[in-house]
């Protein structure tokens, strides 16, 4: 059967709340329906706080911000405004919010058998070993849209990348590099997969032996500021503390002009999958990089954690040796390794 020849939507919404990496890891699903109906507008409702992720993406005509809470009284009044509608995740008002707004519905089964009864395509959910970018592809190819890749999509615009070069022109002296960002905290929920700060400022130290003139950005939000901080007060004068300072897409636009980006699995690591410049990424074994690391990104250099796979939150990351960090940062900067 091939869906998208018997009837090619005119209007088309994705709904997908949820964190940053989540977010990005279903752009490729979302760049696969745009390419499958190009005429169609393509309207994306995600987290207040994380929709900004995907703003600017080429494919996407409108975002806007939804709530779970919210989804309960919206869609009550007028006509469907969408003529197809994808939701990702397991919220039960988002989806009960989609088959008011929309005259088909693509979803999960949602575990509701009269609200699953009502979706236009109820898809099983994808099994704990799929890869995370591969999961939301599920939803479009119960449609028959051929896939369109596994790269992440983030657009940084013009406009952010004159900015960045600005606030970089202000941070760094002059013949300062390589210029390197490090990501060394997630949230607060996954901490374990946070690597020790003395390991940071080990493998600093390599970095700075080895290219004395390299500046090192610190990336994080308000609840990192604290190690960063402590951090940064080990590194001294090679290292600039940026947590808590920039907004998220401001991060976004400094991070796609490093030479070389080093972090662990959390928001900005995704971004930076969605990027170019050269990143290396840290993962625990109970979310490794092979289920959770960029696909098909050209220079991006995943560190698994020593310990096999499958494994618990309570494996430390202090497992993982700065050696082997270290070795990856010298095949990332080739050009920089003399």
């Amino acid at each position: 059967m091939d869906e998208i020849r018997l009837a090619a939507p005119r209007r088309i919404l994705v709904i997908n709340v949820t964190r940053i990496g989540d977010t990005l890891l279903a752009t490729p699903a979302v760049r696969a329906l745009a390419k499958a109906w190009p005429r169609a507008e393509l309207t994306y409702l995600g987290h207040p706080k994380r929709v900004e992720v995907v703003r600017h993406l080429p494919f996407i005509a409108a975002s806007g911000a939804i709530t779970k809470q919210r989804a309960r009284w919206r869609g009550w009044l007028g006509a469907r405004r969408w003529d197809l509608a994808l939701v990702y995740g397991f919220d039960r008002p988002l989806v009960a919010y989609a088959l008011r707004a929309a005259e088909r519905v693509v979803a999960f089964r949602q575990g509701d058998a009269q609200l699953d009864a009502r979706l236009y395509r109820p898809v099983e959910p994808p099994p704990a070993t799929m890869h995370a970018a591969r999961s939301p592809l599920l939803l479009t190819r119960a449609l028959g849209v051929p896939d369109d890749g596994l790269r992440l999509a983030y657009t940084v615009t013009a406009e952010e990348k004159s900015w960045a070069r600005s606030f970089l022109a202000a941070t760094r002296l002059p013949g300062e590099e390589p210029l390197i960002g490090l990501q060394i905290a997630g949230f607060a929920a996954t901490r374990y997969r946070d690597w020790p700060l003395e390991s940071f400022a080990a493998l600093a130290a390599r970095i700075t032996g080895r290219w004395p003139r390299a500046r090192l950005l610190l990336f994080g939000g308000d609840a990192e500021r604290s190690r960063t901080a402590a951090l940064a007060g080990r590194l001294g004068s090679c290292a600039s503390n940026l947590a808590g300072r920039l907004t998220l897409r401001q991060s976004a636009a400094v991070m796609d002009a490093l030479d070389l980006y080093i972090g662990v699995d959390t928001g900005p690591t995704h971004i930076m999958g969605a990027l170019d410049a050269p990143m290396v990424a840290l993962y625990h074994c109970h979310s490794p990089g092979a289920q959770i690391g960029p696909l098909e990104r050209a220079r991006c250099h995943v560190v698994e954690h020593p310990h096999p796979a499958p494994c618990g939150p309570e494996v430390s990351m202090a497992e993982l040796p700065v050696d082997t960090v270290w070795s990856k940062v010298l095949e990332a900067l080739p050009s920089h390794a003399s």
